[in-house]
């Protein structure tokens, strides 16, 4: 699943955007460093890291709130698997974002949030990943995220208000990762 996953957001992101394309590259690599925690589920994790932002092409952009228009594509255009599916659509926390943008509601009525554990792997894949690719701590992600967006703006709200369920998925699964390699 995770070759056709990153066949799929090459062929999505890599002309139309080149810097969302390059934080794909990274955020899957991150996934990928998961595999010791991630069992049966690694696979699952690499194809939710390498699809999440898809959303964002142009061509795919419907609502204009990529988890929801990606999960969406996937499903629909794609047939994609539902977990797949519903990972994408609830990536780092995006319901609080959905609600800033009266999409809540759609968001969870037609993709419900996956387990706990891959829903914290890949929150953890994403915020340790800046824009270009680059390794960060969760901490140079949320200010990163800020600094691009500016403190009025609908992503830095939602993003201060999930940032402690943030920190915390990035903490768990340091731990676990910590605990799988000793």
């Amino acid at each position: 699943m995770a070759v056709w996953a990153s066949e799929t957001a090459r062929s999505i992101l890599e002309a139309t955007l080149p810097r969302r394309w390059a934080h794909t590259q990274g955020v899957a690599a991150q996934a990928r460093s998961l595999a010791p925690i991630m069992g049966d589920d690694a696979d699952l994790l690499q194809a939710a890291a390498w699809l999440h932002d898809i959303g964002y092409a142009p061509e795919l952009a419907v609502t204009g709130f990529h988890p929801l228009d990606g999960a969406r594509y996937l499903r629909d255009v794609l047939g994609a698997q539902d977990v797949l599916c519903r990972l994408v659509a609830h990536h780092s926390c995006a319901v609080i974002e959905a609600a800033e943008r009266g999409l809540a509601e759609e968001l969870v009525s037609e993709f419900p949030p996956a387990s706990e554990p891959l829903t914290e792997a890949l929150i953890y894949c994403d915020m340790t990943t800046g824009p270009d690719g680059r390794r960060l701590t969760v901490e140079q992600r949320l200010a990163e995220i800020h600094a691009r967006y500016g403190p009025d703006h609908l992503v830095s709200r939602a993003v201060e208000a999930a940032s402690p369920r943030l920190l915390e998925a990035v903490r768990k699964v340091d731990e676990r990762l910590q605990v799988a390699v000793g």
